[in-house]
Parts: C-alpha cells; structure tokens; sequence
C-alpha cells in the first residue's frame, strides 16, 4: 500500500506531509505546515516573491519534520509528490523542484499533483467519507466550482465563478468593512453577533444567451458591490458602520448562494452525495447551512476536517496515493510548472512528455 512523502507551495502556505493509505483507509503519519498569513497581512493580500522566498526557507525544515514525525525513512516511502498546478508560478516551483530533486536523489517515483484535485482528496481524510459518485463544492479563495467525480475517478465541472471566487468576495469585504487579511476568518468573527437579516443583498446570477439563468453559476461581484454602496449609504448618513450586522448579512447570502446551487446541482445529477472541501468550507454559518439544507433534501454531506480546508500538503499525499492506487503513475522528471492548468487535463501530468 502507498506511503507518499508530499510537498505544497502552491499559494502562501509551505507544507510537507507524509500519507500512507491501505485497506482504503487514508492515513496522515505526519503534516507540517509553515504559514505566511501574518506577513503577507500587512499588504491586504499575497505578494508573489515573497511568498517564494518564504517557501524557499521553510521547505527543508519541514521535511525534515515530517519524516521525523511519521517515524519513516526512504526506504518505507514509495514515491515523492508536489503540487505542480496550479497557483503562483515562483511558489510552485519551489516544491515542484525539490520533489524532483529529492524523487532522483532517492530512486523514487515523482507524483506531480493538480492542486485542486487535492483539494478534492481532503474530504478522503474524513471519517467516513462517501464513496463516488458524487458532486463536491469547491469553495475557496481562488476557486467556486461544482465538479461531479466518477467511480473511476474521472472529473466534470458543472459549475463555476464568472468572476471572483467565493473567498475572494470575503477578502474584499472584509477589506471594505476594515476587519484586515485574510477576510474569511475575520468576517466569521465580526459575525458572531450580527443580525444576518438586517440588510438585503443580492445573491449573483450568469445569464444564459437565450434567456434565464446557468444554473449552476455563481457571480459574487454585484454582491461586493452592493456592499460597497451599502458602506457608502451608511457613511453619508454619518451612521457608524453596523460591522456586526454587514458581516453577518453578507456571510448569509454566501453561504445561501453555495448551498442552493450545489444541492440543486446534485439532485439535477440524479445524486445524493455531496462533498465541500476548499478554505471557505471552513466557515462555520456554511458548514451549518449545507448540512441543514442538504438534510432537508435527503443527501448526504462529507465536509473536508477542518485542519485540512486551507491548504496543505496532506490533501496533495491523499491525491497522490489514491493515484498510486489505481495503477502505476509517473510524471516526468523535467516537469515544470503551470500557474493555469484544467482540473480536466490533470492525468496529463504523468504523460511523457510532460505536458509543460
């Protein structure tokens, strides 16, 4: 059974994690992660060399972590694993070239991984996760869209953002109302007390060139924009800013937004299985509003844990191992990197040749 050492750098999280699955169970031997939040919180958003820089430092040391914490040595680990796409093109490479270094260096397998089929694999690292098929929302904060996956594994996007992802939408709001980076975490703390029906906000729609709606689609960039003249309103009226109220009202329709979508999606499919992973799956009024309402419609819900939403190489281990699972996979040693790459062409990374 496969033990994957993996690597993230995608964004502005390093992380090494070691993965072991067997009998169908995914096991986590270890998962260290080095954040960059509070630095990067000084400029309202990731700055890209920084980031590199960052990763650059923190990698060895938590690999050398890791492997310590699982208690493995190279010769009980069966291939290295990285994130190859997509993400920061600098920050990629820092993973993606130490992997490959250490797969040559050790005569292992080099497993490069979609990130958002790691994404997807996080929810494998939840007791009792559903088996597919099954439609998961990936929620995060470059990513909302709804992908049906197969028995065998195969990917389909039904859904998708038109223009900022859902945690996106957060970070700007929150930027809006002043409660600083990263805007998920900020805006569930601002809303703890709020009233979520003190205003009205519009909940996005993608018009069909023939007329109605996709309906599958989402659209978050009216509804910033209706909390920025809401904001504006507020201030000429010299009211002082109902924080509480705003944060509260906008994390509802969000959350409202996601789960009529998705569960629509998944019945529409003829499912009744549905899986949220992603970082905004770690909100707390989303994770309460999908299992309500996906009760309500007799399907059941997996939800990635909560450690593993953000990102993290963990998630990246279980895509490389249920990969490894399948059937002998390799991805080529002279890989490189791509900051854009379908979630539909991910089998591509272990072509030969590569596919950039």
């Amino acid at each position: 059974m496969p033990t994957v050492l993996a690597l993230e750098t995608s964004c502005d999280e390093s992380a090494a994690a070691v993965v072991h699955l067997a009998d169908g169970h995914y096991s986590v031997l270890a998962s260290c992660i080095a954040s960059q939040v509070e630095e990067h919180a000084r400029w309202g958003g990731v700055v890209p060399e920084i980031a590199s820089r960052r990763h650059v430092e923190a990698l060895p040391g938590l690999i050398h972590q890791a492997l310590l914490d699982s208690g493995q040595d190279w010769d009980q680990l069966d291939a290295v694993a990285a994130t190859v796409a997509p993400g920061l093109a600098g920050a990629l490479m820092v993973a993606s070239v130490t992997g490959r270094t250490l797969a040559a260096l050790h005569g292992r397998p080099f497993v490069g991984v979609h990130h958002l089929e790691g994404h997807l694999a996080s929810v494998q690292l939840a007791d009792g996760c559903q088996s597919p098929p099954y439609v998961v929302l990936l929620v995060s904060g470059g990513h909302t869209e709804l992908i049906r996956v197969e028995v065998d594994g195969s990917m389909h996007r039904l859904g998708r953002s038109h223009d900022d992802a859902a945690g996106e939408a957060f970070d700007k709001v929150a930027r809006l109302l002043g409660l600083g980076y990263p805007g998920g975490p900020a805006i569930q703390k601002a809303a703890l007390d709020g009233d979520s029906s003190s205003f009205s906000l519009p909940k996005g729609r993608i018009s069909l060139p023939g007329g109605g709606f996709h309906p599958y689609d989402f659209s978050f960039s009216g509804l910033k924009t209706a909390m920025l003249r809401t904001v504006e309103r507020l201030r000429e009226q010299h009211d002082a800013l109902p924080i509480a109220d705003l944060a509260a009202s906008f994390e509802q329709v969000v959350a409202d937004v996601l789960v009529e979508r998705s569960l629509r999606c998944v019945l529409d499919e003829g499912l009744n299985q549905l899986v949220l992973v992603g970082g905004v799956a770690a909100n707390r009024r989303l994770r309460r509003c999908m299992q309500a309402g996906a009760e309500a419609q007799g399907v059941a819900v997996s939800i990635a844990p909560l450690g593993f939403c953000t990102d993290n190489a963990a998630m990246i281990g279980a895509a490389a191992v249920t990969r490894l699972q399948r059937g002998p996979v390799v991805s080529s040693l002279e890989m490189g990197v791509s900051a854009r790459w379908p979630l539909e062409q991910s089998t591509d990374l272990y072509a030969s040749p590569p596919p950039f």
